[in-house]
């Protein structure tokens, strides 16, 4: 994570495009955000898109607009992510997900700094910062003709891997110590400590979720906790049974 870090502090005062990999739960957006934050851009406009949550037919309206009558219910003219960004920074979350079409003016927009709205002959110039983030293996899908080898090529300029939780498990301690001080700051739990025993379960728990899973875990067992400290019996049991039996189980659910 410290060569995360550095590559962050490399890259943020460039416009260079970033491509942000790594499975599903590392914290892409959070590097995203990091990146935009210490760039020169970060006081103009920052816009996150997932695009995998946008339907293939809705895609192109929301990134680049439309005019009115450019198809069925559009009543109005609409403007698109890329112009609402014009001066700022644009993060395309799983962009592994998006179809040819849309990769083809997504292409455009990073060589020629050209859009233009569904429905319109109109190009329209944007300055726009890309940042983009996949848990899809792109090298295997440029392979298969399903993402635009081009457009991979301008995408992956500087690439930032995210390794997974289970290859950093030296972390795990201070992201339970920060989960639990932001949820006693935001009042939703009051619980602000883990016992040894449990730490010593998810210090060996394989962490299929990544950080995301170990949030929503901490969450949940600082809820079900009776006193001041998180115990083994208030972790999720499928936490328990996957890691196995230890020697401090009985001990600590006694």
């Amino acid at each position: 994570m410290q060569a995360v870090f550095k590559t962050i502090g490399q890259v943020a005062a460039s416009d260079v495009t970033v491509m942000i990999t790594g499975e599903s739960g590392t914290g892409k957006e959070l590097i995203a955000r990091a990146v935009f934050q210490n760039s020169l851009r970060a006081t103009q406009p920052y816009i996150a898109v997932n695009c995998a949550a946008i339907p293939e037919n809705l895609i192109e309206s929301e990134l680049f607009g439309h005019e009115k009558g450019a198809f069925t219910g559009a009543t109005g003219q609409r403007i698109g992510k890329f112009e609402q960004c014009d001066g700022g920074t644009i993060f395309l979350d799983e962009i592994g997900d998006m179809a040819l079409p849309t990769q083809t003016k997504i292409l455009r927009a990073l060589q020629e700094g050209e859009i233009q709205r569904v429905g319109s002959s109109e190009t329209i110039k944007v300055n726009v910062r890309m940042l983009a983030a996949t848990n899809k293996p792109l090298e295997t899908m440029v392979a298969e003709k399903t993402f635009r080898e081009d457009l991979y090529y301008r995408l992956n300029v500087v690439r930032i891997q995210l390794p997974p939780l289970r290859e950093r498990m030296e972390d795990v301690p201070q992201l339970i110590d920060f989960v639990l001080k932001r949820l006693a700051s935001d009042r939703k739990a009051s619980t602000q400590s883990i016992a040894p025993e449990a730490l010593e379960l998810l210090s060996k728990y394989r962490w299929p979720g990544n950080v995301r899973e170990l949030e929503n875990i901490i969450y949940r067992s600082a809820v079900m906790a009776q006193g001041d400290s998180i115990l083994i019996k208030d972790l999720p049991q499928e936490v328990i049974d996957s890691v196995g039996d230890l020697p401090v189980l009985a001990e600590s659910t006694a």
